[in-house]
């Protein structure tokens, strides 16, 4: 999909306290916690996009995109995007809720080995969409950050934008908003303060074959494509952390 990070849009709402883990003594701000656990969902899609033909391929059984494969990938490329090195886990402060992630993306692909690795079926119906929900459902339980997808035009019942959201989506349709800025602000969120952050994301040319044109059309997922062009604003990534 899009690709500020990567190819989808995402909301994250962050509550750590629920694990008794602090922000990361290397991470000034709560922002910047929230991107560095971003980026990590991030890339992961990635992986899962990078790899669709092969997760696709009717012809082969198993075809190695196992789920060790695809959490080795998530650490590598995440090194690469922040210098953090989650494979020397005791030299990163707090790895523990960044490895939450990782394994809640490898038991998603744990999970769907049967169906990646069944011949006589292409599409396979694990694209980063549906990745990135599943693992971030798996994260919540485990951490209590929930993931959340959301734009405006939404697909899955449970990426509606609340009303913070649709207003900071108006803000990033307008034309007055320096594309690819994101918008932050302290705020109260059930009687508790919270910093709100979004990202926006656009839409670049791997997302129309999905959500291009004709609008209205069927998709290879058989949802209706939203005739969305190169550039447009496909969503974003909203973050709610609570103020210490």
């Amino acid at each position: 999909m899009a690709n500020h990070f990567i190819k989808i849009i995402v909301a994250v709402t962050l509550t750590v306290s629920c694990m008794g883990v602090a922000a990361p003594a290397w991470a000034n701000t709560e922002v910047e916690t929230a991107e560095l656990l971003i980026k990590l969902l991030q890339v992961g899609r990635a992986v899962i996009s990078d790899h669709q033909a092969t997760i696709n391929d009717a012809s082969k059984g198993d075809k190695g995109f196992t789920s060790d494969f695809v959490s080795n990938q998530v650490i590598e490329r995440f090194r690469k995007a922040t210098k953090i090195d989650l494979s020397r886990p005791s030299a990163v402060p707090q790895a523990p809720l960044f490895l939450a992630m990782v394994e809640s993306e490898k038991e998603v692909i744990e999970e769907a080995q049967p169906v990646i690795n069944k011949q006589g079926v292409g599409f396979k119906g694990m694209i980063p969409a549906v990745f990135a929900r599943k693992s971030g459902e798996r994260f919540y339980r485990k951490t209590g950050i929930r993931v959340k997808l959301t734009g405006t035009d939404y697909r899955f019942p449970g990426n509606r934008p609340d009303d913070f959201e649709s207003e900071v989506l108006r803000i990033f349709a307008d034309t007055r908003h320096p594309k690819g800025q994101p918008y932050s602000k302290a705020t109260m969120l059930d009687g508790k303060p919270v910093l709100r952050m979004m990202d926006p994301e656009y839409a670049a040319a791997t997302c129309l074959g999905c959500h291009g044109n004709p609008k209205g059309e069927r998709d290879i997922t058989g949802a209706k494509k939203e005739g969305w062009h190169e550039g447009d604003l496909a969503g974003a990534i909203s973050i709610v952390i609570p103020m210490r």
